[in-house]
């Protein structure tokens, strides 16, 4: 069977994001999507297309439990949550799967994948700090999306390619999205 990611695209702002996250996983590995109805709705403010997914992607409803990422004897490679909202990242700490990406999120951490989480809220409360602390201790990898400086972006698109690429690198794909720090 051929390597599989699964991407979820929550309701939060950077919905970008997670679209340039699966488009860049689907050059190396089959991608399962799925993405919530808040996501849609983002996505149409912030001026992000949710079709025309290249063929390596398989998009499932989010609603659709009988989608192979709902259950772990399908094996991937790890999953992807850009945007997670706090509401979506409070739910899959407390283990309560509401949706296909929140049971593929308590599927990787049952079964031991990677998780990388992309958190869009700021600033954070305690209760956001705990919940990721929770998941972080189970496993799951917290990335917010923090911009950086030394790789001189120069449009949002490269900072956006530099969150990415650093999602590939948690899921160990190599990639060329932004350039590495080097020694001086």
């Amino acid at each position: 069977m051929k390597d599989a990611v699964f991407v979820g695209i929550g309701g939060a702002s950077g919905v970008c994001i997670g679209v340039r996250a699966a488009k860049a996983l689907s050059e190396h590995v089959r991608v399962h999507l799925s993405f919530t109805q808040e996501a849609a709705l983002i996505a149409e403010r912030e001026g992000v297309s949710l079709k025309d997914w290249p063929p390596n992607v398989v998009v499932h409803h989010r609603c659709d439990w009988s989608a192979p990422v709902a259950s772990g004897s399908y094996r991937l490679k790890g999953a992807v949550i850009a945007p997670c909202s706090m509401g979506m990242l409070g739910r899959i700490a407390g283990g309560v799967s509401g949706n296909l990406i929140e049971r593929a999120a308590d599927v990787a951490l049952k079964e031991g994948w990677p998780l990388v989480l992309v958190p869009r809220e700021t600033p954070l409360s305690a209760i956001h700090l705990e919940n990721m602390l929770r998941l972080n201790r189970a496993g799951a990898v917290i990335l917010p999306p923090v911009l950086t400086f030394y790789h001189r972006p120069g449009a949002i698109a490269d900072m956006v390619n530099f969150i990415v690429g650093r999602i590939m690198d948690c899921l160990g794909i190599e990639h060329s999205l932004y350039e590495r720090w080097d020694e001086v």
